[in-house]
Formats: C-alpha cells, sequence, structure tokens
C-alpha cells in the first residue's frame, strides 16, 4: 500500500505535460447560463443537475488501487516519505446551508484534466475559477487560480492545488473531491465557498452551439487544438465568433508555440474572455433561448455536477441579468503574484509556482470586497433580527384597512426596528413594487440577512420572486415589506 501511495504521489507532482484531453470549465457564463434557461421555462418535473458531495462523477473509475500524495516541506526539502496512511478524516465538508438570497455567494469552478484511465492524473483539477456575487450591491467577480500553485492540502501536506481534487476521490473523503478542493482553496484565498460546479466539456461546447457560438475580442493569433480533430483552427486577431468546438479550443490552448506566450496566465484570461461571451450572448438573445430550452437543459442536465439547488440556482438566474459587465471584477493569479520554482519530491525535481501571499491577498481584497467574510452567526431567529436592528418599512399592498399598522406593531412587539407603516399611496413610485400584490414581497436596500429569513419565514415565503434586491444605501429603510393579500388573510396574521 506504501509504494502505491509514492507511485500515486510521484504522478501527481511530476506531472507537467499539457494533456490532450484538458479541458477548461467556463464557468460564470455556463453556470448563469443554465439559470437564466430554467428560470424562463419555469420548474421542471425532473432536476438531474445536482449530485451530493461525495458521489463520484459517471466517468470516474473506482476500481483502481487507491493512492495518496507523499507530503514535503514548502522548502526545496522534501519531508520524510510517508509509511502510513495519511489522516483522511481530518477534512469534514458539511452540506452548505442553504443560501439566504442577500449574502455573497461564491462557487468554485473546476475543470478536470480528463482523459483515459492509462493517463497519469485524469482527475486533476486543471482549471479552477472562483466566482462570486454580492445580490445586494448587484457586483460579481471572477479569480483565476493556476493549476501548479503549491499549497497546504488538509490531511497530505504541501502539494500542488490541482491534486487536492484526486486525493478527496481516491480518499472518499466527506464531500469527495468536490469537498477537499474546496478547503484547500478556501485555505488558500482565505474565503468561504458555499458550493462547487463541474462541468464537462462537451456539454460546455455543445451547449454555446445551442446558444448560436460566441463572439469576442481576441487580442492575439492563437493555434487552437480542437477536441477530436487533428492539427489546429487559426483564431486571428479581432473581433471573431466561435463555435462551441472552437471556443473550448481556445480557452483551453496554453502553449507557447500555439500563440499562448503567457502559458497558464494568458489561458485563464482567455478563460474570462470566453466566459463574459457567453454571458453577453446569452442575455442578448433571452427570447430565441427560451424556444429552445429543451435541448439547453438536457445538456445541463448530462453535463452539470453541482451542489446548488434549483432554488438557488433559479436566484442567481434573476439577479445575473442585473449585474452590468462593468460590475463584474475580474482578476488572475500572474507572475507578479507568484514565482516559478522547483521542490524535490521522491527525489525527482518537480515545476511549481510558489505564491506571494500579501500580493494575492491584495487581489482577493479587490475582487471580494474587503477579504473573508465573517461566518454566519449562530443562535435563535428572533434573537439574530434584533441584534441585527436593520430598519424596516411595512407598506399594505393588500388592499385591506389597517394591515400594515397592525404587522408593524406585531413586529414591533417582537423586537423589530420598525420605522413606519402606511399605503402605498404614502410611498409612491420610488420602491417600484407593484400594486396589490397577490404575494406578500421584500425590496431590500442593504444587505440584512437576518431580518430578511425571519420575515420569509415568518411570511412563509415560497417564491423567489417575492424577493427584489435593489441596493440603495440613502433609502429610509433597510427593508421594505409590501404586505400582500397572502398575509392579510392568513391564520398567522396577529
Amino acid at each position: 500500500m506504501a509504494q502505491k501511495k509514492f507511485d500515486l504521489a510521484q504522478k501527481l507532482r511530476s506531472f507537467n505535460r499539457p494533456s490532450i484531453f484538458q479541458f477548461v470549465v467556463m464557468g460564470l457564463g455556463l453556470v448563469l447560463a443554465a439559470a437564466l434557461w430554467i428560470f424562463l421555462t419555469g420548474f421542471v418535473s425532473c432536476w438531474q443537475v445536482t449530485s451530493l458531495p461525495g458521489m463520484p462523477l459517471p466517468t470516474c473509475s473506482t476500481s483502481k488501487p487507491i493512492a495518496g500524495a507523499v507530503a514535503t516541506n514548502p522548502g526545496d526539502t522534501p519531508a520524510p516519505a510517508q509509511t502510513t496512511t495519511p489522516d483522511v478524516s481530518a477534512p469534514q465538508i458539511p452540506l452548505p446551508p442553504a443560501w439566504d438570497g442577500a449574502s455573497r455567494v461564491t462557487v468554485l469552478i473546476v475543470g478536470l484534466r480528463g482523459g483515459a484511465d492509462t493517463q497519469d492524473c485524469p482527475l486533476c483539477t486543471d482549471t479552477m475559477i472562483l466566482l462570486t456575487i454580492d445580490p445586494v450591491s448587484k457586483t460579481a467577480g471572477m479569480l483565476s487560480i493556476p493549476r501548479d500553485m503549491w499549497v497546504d492540502i488538509p490531511g497530505f501536506g504541501y502539494g500542488k492545488i490541482n491534486s487536492a481534487y484526486t486525493l478527496g476521490e481516491n480518499y472518499k473523503l466527506p464531500g469527495g473531491g468536490p469537498g477537499l478542493t474546496i478547503q484547500t482553496v478556501e485555505n488558500f484565498v482565505g474565503i468561504p465557498i458555499q458550493y462547487y460546479a463541474q462541468i464537462d466539456f462537451d456539454a460546455f461546447a455543445n451547449m454555446i452551439d445551442d446558444i448560436g457560438g460566441i463572439c469576442l475580442n481576441v487580442p492575439v493569433q492563437v493555434d487552437a487544438g480542437v477536441q477530436y480533430e487533428h492539427g489546429t483552427t487559426i483564431i486571428k486577431p479581432g473581433y471573431q465568433c466561435l463555435s462551441g468546438k472552437v471556443a473550448l479550443g481556445y480557452a483551453r490552448t496554453r502553449d507557447i508555440a500555439q500563440g499562448v506566450k503567457g502559458g497558464d496566465v494568458e489561458r485563464s484570461q482567455n478563460q474570462q474572455r470566453v466566459i463574459l461571451a457567453i454571458r453577453d450572448k446569452v442575455l442578448s438573445n433571452l427570447p430565441t433561448l427560451v424556444t429552445k430550452a429543451v435541448p439547453l437543459y438536457g445538456q445541463i442536465s448530462s453535463g452539470v455536477h453541482t451542489n446548488l439547488t434549483l432554488d438557488d440556482i433559479l436566484r442567481l438566474g434573476m439577479l445575473a441579468k442585473d449585474i452590468p459587465a462593468g460590475s463584474i471584477q475580474q482578476g488572475v493569479i500572474d507572475y507578479t503574484m507568484m514565482q516559478d520554482g522547483q521542490t524535490v519530491v521522491n527525489s525527482q525535481k518537480v515545476d511549481i509556482l510558489r505564491p506571494y501571499p500579501d500580493m494575492i491577498r491584495a487581489l482577493v481584497d479587490k475582487i471580494f470586497g474587503g477579504g473573508a467574510l465573517a461566518p454566519a452567526a449562530s443562535g435563535d431567529p428572533t434573537q439574530l433580527m434584533q441584534q441585527e436592528a436593520a430598519s424596516v418599512l411595512v407598506i399594505n399592498g393588500s388592499g385591506v384597512t389597517g394591515v400594515a399598522q397592525k404587522t408593524a406593531d406585531y413586529l414591533k412587539g417582537q423586537g423589530m426596528n420598525v420605522t413606519g407603516a402606511g399605503n402605498m399611496a404614502d410611498y409612491p413610485d420610488k420602491y417600484n413594487f407593484p400594486p396589490l400584490p397577490n404575494r406578500t414581497e421584500l425590496i431590500v436596500h442593504a444587505g440584512k440577512p437576518y431580518t430578511m429569513k425571519y420575515l420569509m419565514a415568518l411570511m412563509k415565503f415560497t417564491d423567489a420572486n417575492q424577493l427584489v434586491f435593489d441596493f440603495n444605501p440613502s433609502a429610509p429603510a433597510n427593508i421594505v415589506l409590501v404586505v400582500g393579500v397572502d398575509w392579510a388573510n392568513s391564520n398567522s396574521m396577529p
């Protein structure tokens, strides 16, 4: 068993050649596109996208002997070779809590190297992109992480960041490959990650074709390899429109000889160009995409593995259409933030990238708005709401006399900071709520998740359309509660 671990570690740490089956996952465009397509066609009767953490992917082989990584020191001196099984019970990855619809949400998009079982590392994640969305400020960000970054993998010591997925799958850790990869990336960048998505490259290419291809500005000529075809396709500089397979080849290419002089860093920049091109195409062709919902959904179902729930994807989809391109921060960990290096593993020198933590932290702070977020508070929902002290304005949208004041008095009795109550005529169009809504609505002007969650539970919200995010620091209240007919006629109404 020790020899098998030694062999796998050597393969994981010494492999540097780009694989012909290497592919890239186009995270933001694909996830948000999927969300928009599903949202436009309503709830479906069968949801096949989600795979719970820890379940092996359909293409994974579990018949091979299992092996683990050999820990080495962060310097050039290898640590003593492991002769016992690593502590693989350390990384505990629980299912993430349900997204409250107001807090920042971050998704880790992973692209596996892929290929036949005879290849060195088919489950290595050669593409990792962090996507973050803030529903309150309506901003988003993308951060690409190089595959050869030398980091501490929990339970296994230092290794290339792209080997965490393989170790999590092979050792069947809680959360599997996605779980260990999430924890590794969280430790590295200092940002909590709620979700992951692993998307097959065939599904990605087919879906680009289904939306009619994408168009983008190409800075330099790239001789892109195309999956399942010999030779390369020349993509010239300038504004170019690409099919799915050519777009995949463009985003996958990393060789200097093919025009990508910056290697993995420039490839990451190309990937983000493709992501934004997908977003632009989806948002500009929503009516046409509605008619293609069935084949599009089929592609999503067969090619996406994620722990995002359908409800989360629906809400992200609704939010995506309101985030302008100028509000999407882009970042790639480049050579100003890391250094080429080598380390010795099993008597062999391995090429790695050594991070400059302070430089990377500055980039993370720029994209994620100030670094790591505080963990969610725990405790009684009423107490959390009271401690948050969000200002709430109650508006009667039900047509039933006295409902706003009665509701406001009840909420004050629960310790809520209700600043006023009245009818829609008292608070005209500046809030943009519809007249006489059947369902109660929340208009959220500031990030107050505990008050929002308290009201959603009290009013028995069941539809994401009952939430409206309108970031407005100058609004007279953090949250506007528009009481609908459902609450006015409810047995729960005080």
